[in-house]
């Protein structure tokens, strides 16, 4: 007989477990978010930037600096972090200095597993500092300065963040921008599937999507925006530092949200973080021949014989002003999303999950979109192709290499074979690119390239973001995003929508679809680990998520090496600064007018140490000043501004002797008055120390 008193408890337990479960999977836990800022500027003079490779991009001054800026999200059980850098990518030393940093401070509350160390992608900021010689080869090696500056500001902007810990909630919105991007390889992305291509409107992903953190006060207090597009407005002839159209969008929208703040100032912190954008430009005006004005060929990116180079514009008259448009458009796109609220508030755990993996090594299923048949396949030992050395319609290459090539040259397989030899395994496996640098084999002084990379995803309640550690094409990120969602359902997880955060905790040059990767344009040219590169992270992100799922633990993985006591580094340090006989350091060689007009530039030379004396990391090379009616003075701008430019130059590198000129656009809103612009800097004695100087100019009038 049954025991319906005793059946009804046990359906009630059965019902609660249930109900217990549901909770713990999707609860609507309370968050406690941290945000954060702090300058990371490296070098601003005398070191070549990271992006375009090219030697003669020496920087010789600042246009915006750079600055990390980080989020903390905390459910009361886990923690996570995500940073987005003003930088070209990011390197595993850096993080793994940053971690070692934090884990001194606060124990294993941070680790490699939690922390997510994203890179927004400028090419106009200094390189040198990812420990493996073929990003830094134009960098001449190891750039101590770079490292250290990166490390102590992602350090710093993450102990801001935490100490800023709040109690707040967390939105997702999104919003389309059609007029800041481009496909900048059409003919490899019109080579994937038909109806994989008829599932979106675009060849580009148009939509940005902005996370937002509000407190209990009602107060926005951060925003990620994420968006995919190259920070390539400022050309490869720039030698500015700048963090480009992302980063300006950044301090467009945090000095919109910090009313009366100065740059790098201010409670709230907004950025634009980098997702899959390794074929998308913002030089919307597309590619043309440079003598002519004439379209390039489409497949090959070249012009005919006398044509000259083809390069891509942006939609200004010159790169400041595409920069300046870009960073605009999306600024406003963001600050429509801020300014009407609402989005959807997520709910559920802070989760994360991390592996390394050796690609050379790895394997996957891959089943090809022709045939519908399944094959193993495997990656490959890195390599670069021909159409690396072509360059891309943003930054075009050296030499005559053209994209689109799948046929090697008996010469330049001379020079690749100097330096390291492929195997015939090599050649096999990489095919149709013909290898042009065998950097899986070259060693020598230490190696060219990574071989195992991490892979990683965190997630705040339903939202999932892919820390990957390269440029992912826009397909290749699409099929990512769609993996990861459909690994979380089929494991019985949440519906996720899930986010590319690009070029994160390593760099690993490019990710193209194995369809783009035939037509080897620069991106496929670009994918190291051979066609199927797409193919294992296809595979490795949908077990980290099913595992996450599933809550269970995989391994480390095998670690990257420790490469800091090969690095070889041939720039050199400041040995001293001299001044001219009767003038000091600070003295203004070169004075203001006595007054200017709104639109009017104001120009000022100072006779100054070497910038990389001191980086003055929060603080300022430059002051412009306005008098009070007490006779105190107020800062009104930086070298941080968009408005200001300074400009080092060295006069005799035998006395030490060396210029700054600096530069204020003097914009329409500023206010009537006196003003002045101070100097701040160090030099160097020749005898040894690093003392402080400063000089200010004479007063002059804006009317």
């Amino acid at each position: 007989m049954i025991d319906i008193q005793r059946l009804s408890w046990i359906c009630c337990v059965y019902v609660l477990l249930i109900s217990v479960t549901m909770l713990t999977s999707s609860r609507a836990v309370a968050y406690r978010v941290g945000v954060g800022r702090a300058d990371c500027t490296g070098p601003p003079v005398e070191i070549t930037f990271m992006g375009y490779a090219q030697l003669s991009q020496r920087g010789y001054g600042i246009h915006l600096r750079q600055f990390s800026r980080a989020f903390i999200f905390d459910d009361g059980v886990k923690r996570a972090v995500f940073v987005s850098v003003d930088a070209g990518m990011m390197a595993h030393a850096v993080k793994r200095d940053v971690v070692a940093v934090l884990q001194r401070k606060y124990g294993d509350l941070y680790s490699v597993d939690n922390v997510v160390l994203s890179g927004s992608h400028t090419h106009s900021t200094a390189g040198g500092f990812l420990m493996y010689l073929l990003y830094d080869m134009t960098s001449l090696g190891f750039v101590a300065e770079t490292f250290n500056s990166l490390v102590r500001g992602i350090a710093q902007s993450i102990i801001r963040a935490h100490n800023n810990m709040v109690e707040a909630d967390v939105y997702l919105a999104e919003i389309d921008v059609l007029d800041a991007s481009i496909n900048r390889s059409p003919s490899a992305y019109d080579n994937n599937p038909a109806e994989e291509r008829a599932q979106y409107t675009e060849n580009v992903d148009k939509k940005l999507v902005q996370l937002r953190v509000v407190d209990k006060r009602n107060a926005v207090i951060g925003a990620i925006n994420w968006f995919a597009v190259h920070p390539t407005s400022m050309n490869n002839t720039n030698r500015y530092v700048s963090s480009d159209n992302v980063g300006y969008a950044s301090v467009l929208l945090e000095q919109d949200q910090n009313k009366g703040s100065l740059i790098g100032k201010g409670d709230f912190v907004g950025v634009f973080a980098s997702s899959n954008l390794g074929d998308v430009s913002p030089n919307i005006m597309g590619p043309r021949c440079e003598r002519t004005g004439l379209p390039c060929d489409l497949l090959t990116s070249s012009c005919p014989s006398g044509a000259g180079a083809c390069f891509a514009s942006g939609p200004g008259k010159d790169m400041y002003d595409s920069t300046k448009i870009i960073a605009t458009r999306l600024y406003t796109a963001a600050s429509q999303l801020l300014n009407q609220g609402g989005g959807r508030r997520l709910t559920g755990p802070v989760n994360f999950i991390h592996q390394y993996v050796d690609m050379p090594r790895a394997e996957a299923s891959y089943r090809n979109p022709i045939t519908r048949e399944s094959q193993t396949v495997r990656g490959c030992l890195p390599a670069m192709g021909y159409s690396f050395a072509a360059g891309t319609t943003d930054g075009p290459g050296a030499f005559d290499f053209t994209q689109g090539t799948v046929t090697d040259n008996a010469l330049w397989n001379i020079v690749r074979d100097f330096i390291a030899e492929p195997t015939a395994d090599d050649i096999e496996c990489q095919a149709p690119k013909p290898i042009l640098l065998a950097t899986g084999r070259a060693t020598f002084p230490y190696d060219w390239q990574p071989k195992i990379v991490p892979t990683q995803i965190l997630t705040i309640g339903n939202l999932a973001i892919a820390a990957v550690p390269g440029e992912f094409t826009t397909m290749s990120g699409r099929r990512v995003r769609s993996a990861i969602s459909q690994a979380s359902v089929s494991a019985g997880g949440p519906e996720l929508q899930v986010v590319i955060a690009g070029l994160s905790n390593m760099y690993t040059s490019y990710v193209a679809t194995p369809e783009e990767y035939e037509i080897q344009r620069y991106e496929g040219a670009s994918t190291m680990f051979g066609p199927h590169t797409l193919t294992i992270y296809l595979q490795q992100y949908g077990k980290l998520m099913r595992a996450m799922v599933n809550n269970e633990s995989l391994d480390a993985g095998p670690s990257p090496p420790h490469l800091d006591d090969k690095q070889i580094s041939l720039t050199t340090g400041v040995i001293f600064d001299g001044h001219p006989i009767g003038r000091e350091f600070g003295t203004v060689r070169v004075q203001p007018l006595n007054s200017y007009e709104r639109g009017d530039t104001v120009f000022a030379t100072f006779i100054a140490g070497n910038p990389r004396n001191n980086l003055m990391h929060d603080r300022t090379f430059f002051n412009v000043e306005q008098k009070q009616p007490d006779g105190s003075w107020t800062v009104v701008a930086t070298d941080a501004n968009w408005e200001t430019k300074f400009k080092w130059e060295r006069q005799s590198t035998i006395l030490g002797l060396s210029d700054i000129e600096f530069a204020w656009e003097i914009g329409r809103d500023v206010v009537s008055g006196t003003y002045r612009i101070r100097h701040f800097g160090y030099y160097r004695f020749i005898l040894g120390g690093v003392f402080p100087y400063t000089g200010s100019t004479r007063t002059f009038i804006v009317e």
